[in-house]
This record gives C-alpha cells, sequence and structure tokens, in this order.
C-alpha cells in the first residue's frame, strides 16, 4: 500500500532505537496487510461484476467469441496483471516482509535485513507499476478497444 512506503516507512526511517521502528514497522505492516488484501478481495469481485456487465453477462465470460475479440484480449491481459500483483503481494505480505522485519528486529544493520529490506521495497514498487497497468487497461475496456 502506499500509504506504508509514503506515511509509515519514511518516518520510521528517522526513529531511534532502529529495533522499536522494526517492531513498529511490523505492526503497521500486519495492520495495513489486512486492510490491502480485503481492499484486492473487494476489488477482484467488483472487477468480475464489470466484467460480466460489460460483456452482456456472467455467461458471457465463459464464451470462447470473447476471448478471442481485442476486449477480451485486453481483459486478458489485465487478468493476467492482476493474478502476477497477487503473487508479488501474498509473496510479499507472507515471506519477504516478515521476514525482513524479523531479522531487524534482531539486527538492524545485519546485511541479510538490509537486502530483504530492499526486496520488500522492490516488490511494492513493481506492485505500483503492474497496478498502473491494470488502471490502464481498465480504461481499454471501459473507453474501447481499436
Amino acid at each position: 500500500m502506499i500509504a506504508m512506503a509514503a506515511v509509515v516507512v519514511p518516518v520510521l526511517r528517522r526513529h531511534e532505537p532502529r529495533r522499536e521502528a522494526m517492531q513498529l514497522l511490523h505492526d503497521s505492516g500486519l495492520r495495513l496487510r489486512s486492510l490491502g488484501w480485503g481492499a484486492l478481495g473487494l476489488l477482484v469481485l467488483t472487477g468480475v461484476v464489470q466484467a460480466g456487465y460489460r460483456a452482456g453477462g456472467l455467461a458471457a465470460l465463459t464464451r470462447v467469441e470473447l476471448w478471442a475479440s481485442p476486449w477480451g484480449h485486453v481483459l486478458a491481459a489485465k487478468l493476467v496483471l492482476v493474478v502476477v500483483i497477487l503473487g508479488l503481494a501474498g509473496f510479499h505480505d507472507f515471506r519477504v516482509g516478515p521476514r525482513a522485519t524479523l531479522l531487524s528486529r534482531e539486527d538492524p544493520e545485519a546485511p541479510a535485513a538490509a537486502r530483504l529490506r530492499r526486496q520488500a521495497s522492490w516488490f511494492g514498487r513493481v506492485n505500483l507499476l503492474l497496478s498502473l497497468g491494470v488502471v490502464g487497461l481498465g480504461l481499454l475496456l471501459v473507453r474501447g478497444v481499436g
């Protein structure tokens, strides 16, 4: 979530002692994680409903003709991005992020902790860019393809 990168992390970078800052980062991450996954679930649900509405009903989403059309290709690309975003978010939220904060709470200056923090940061950046791609493809679907 942008709130974590834009607000929480910059504030905690100036916080001393570092171990305490890492605990606060961990606690904030856990709280924002549940909000983020709830938001992602809601976006997936509304996305399915919108796709069904725009395709002429949910049953239309099962027709080969729809997926062979330019609109279907854009929808497929959007779905691939959504799956990649969910996978990266899951890996970040349940593997890299918790491991980074655990190591950082033990020794904030450890090379392994710094490496994992950088990885976690890059996961967020990549997901943000992929999310912008999803928005762009969504606009194509609504405004018309080709």
